[in-house]
């Protein structure tokens, strides 16, 4: 098993023999062989393996749009041979052949967490209500499966819903952080920095210099 972990950059796991259970900010993935989870950038996941073990073929991705958690590609063979030459054309031609796979959820800590991704702003207690479950048993029973509480992968959503708007829009921060639930725009610098080590202003992606005048009065001074 490897314990909750995060990383710096986007990845593809490719699996290629074996199996393995995922939990991670995305909610939890059994996959098998031909199976592909795609990471975004400062995820984090706790991986349990089959006694078997698991081959996984990991190739780094760029900057990434909207892509499916989990997939399938069907030629995996055509993938790994490109990869011992051309890990980045391996990459492109993966993301090519990707095939969206979505899971029915097997038990009540998959039901939470994907009501939590659907929901950031999800009240924990009014769910663990109103399906009967008391709150310490679902805080308890959710770390077990994901090695962190549900207030705490709720956290995670929320900051990465925030994170794919400041990377990936001209928006203001403040705006962002009020779209995402955040206190203010300082509540929503804490949670990057958490998460990423650099507050928003650092992963913005660069502006003209026109946009640039006009967000400055209520963000301050743009970096390029």
């Amino acid at each position: 098993m490897l314990d909750r972990h995060r990383h710096g950059g986007a990845f593809a796991a490719l699996l290629l023999a074996g199996s393995y259970v995922e939990a991670g900010d995305t909610g939890r993935h059994r996959v098998q062989a031909g199976d592909v989870i795609i990471h975004q950038a400062w995820e984090s996941h706790i991986d349990r393996f089959h006694p078997r073990g698991a081959e996984v073929l990991t190739l780094p991705l760029a900057e990434l749009g909207p892509v499916p958690a989990l997939g399938r590609v069907a030629d995996v063979d055509a993938i790994v041979r490109l990869a011992e030459h051309d890990r980045v054309a391996a990459a492109g031609l993966l993301l090519t052949r990707l095939v969206a796979v979505s899971a029915p959820p097997e038990d009540w800590p998959d039901l939470l967490a994907g009501d939590l991704l659907a929901d950031p702003g999800l009240s924990i207690g009014d769910w663990a209500q109103a399906r009967q479950l008391h709150p310490s048993s679902i805080a308890r029973g959710f770390r077990q499966q994901f090695g962190i509480t549900p207030a705490g992968f709720r956290f995670n959503a929320r900051t990465h819903n925030a994170l794919r708007d400041i990377r990936g829009s001209h928006d203001t921060l403040s705006g962002i952080a009020a779209k995402h639930g955040f206190a203010d725009q300082a509540h929503m610098t804490r949670a990057t920095r958490m998460i990423t080590g650099l507050p928003p202003g650092r992963l913005r992606p660069s502006r003209p210099d026109h946009a640039c005048g006009a967000a400055r009065g209520a963000d301050g001074p743009c970096t390029h």
